[in-house]
């Protein structure tokens, strides 16, 4: 829709300018766009608390005095939320026939993590995840000194199962290609039952020598929510800006004084001067 002002100057001349009003649909598109980026913003921001939250209440597991792992009973009630990277201890013997080697890269470099089998006095079993070893000492016959026969005490941090695969690649253990720690395949591929549905990740303290580096756990969680709160919030006003240049004229356009032809009809009996214009409110 579109409206038409006739303008005169003092010359005499005329000429018309066409003022069109914005357009409905992109002025409801830009405001449902703002909201939508708002709400982005006002999102991470929560995810921030909740993230601030995650790392304050793994902080504490981490450095509190180990506890014995879950019992039995309990494994099925066992969650990442409620119970990862807690300081755990267990107790028991090593199957070291049953040990899978897993892909890993650390501040050591390029080599893998050491599963094995730890077997407690009432039969269950929990894979601990001894530490790390480099590519050349892969094979057992090259660290026995390191695997000890007898009862060990191991203490680490309690980690969930990693399923599936990892590196971008998934696990094949028909050829004994592991990527990520997953119990449940580890377990099946390598005959095991009543293991526990967690691993143990231990700590330098249960290192022992000749094995496996211990305590190379890296616990990191990226928290970047700031930074995306902040641009959400600034696309958001931005749009704002552009949506005031863009339809501000049509939405708070003023009055104007508009002059008529002169020699209009009604011309003569609304002057008060010899040029004065009408008042002409924009419809």
């Amino acid at each position: 829709m579109s409206k038409t002002r006739t303008a005169t100057s003092k010359a005499g001349g005329t000429h018309s300018e066409a003022v069109r009003a914005p357009s409905l649909w992109l002025m409801v598109l830009s405001v449902i766009a703002f909201v939508i980026l708002i709400a982005l913003g006002v999102w991470q921001i929560e995810r921030r608390a909740w993230k601030l939250a995650l790392i304050d209440r793994v902080e504490q597991r981490v450095h509190a005095p180990a506890q014995p792992i879950p019992s039995p009973a309990s494994w099925s009630a066992i969650s990442a939320a409620n119970d990862e990277y807690r300081h755990v201890s267990v107790s028991g013997r090593f199957l070291h026939d049953r040990e899978t080697l897993v892909q890993a890269v650390t501040e050591e470099g390029p080599g893998y993590w050491v599963l094995t089998p730890l077997k407690r006095d009432d039969g269950t079993l929990v894979l601990i995840n001894r530490g790390f070893v480099p590519s050349d000492r892969r094979d057992p016959s090259m660290r026995r000194d390191g695997n000890p026969d007898g009862q060990v005490e191991i203490t680490g941090l309690l980690r969930m199962t990693e399923p599936k695969g990892g590196f971008l690649r998934n696990n094949v253990p028909q050829h004994n290609r592991w990527y990520s720690r997953d119990v449940a395949a580890i377990t099946a591929a390598r005959g095991l039952h009543d293991v526990a549905p967690f691993f143990v990740d231990a700590d330098a303290g249960s290192q022992i020598a000749g094995g496996p580096i211990g305590g190379l756990t890296v616990i990191r969680f990226p928290n970047n929510h700031l930074i995306y709160a902040l641009t959400w919030f600034a696309l958001a006003f931005m749009l704002a800006g552009r949506f005031f240049v863009t339809f501000g004229g049509g939405l708070f356009r003023r009055k104007r004084f508009v002059q008529e032809p002169a020699g209009g009809s009604d011309a003569a009996a609304r002057r008060t001067g010899s040029d004065a214009g009408t008042i002409v409110e924009p419809t």
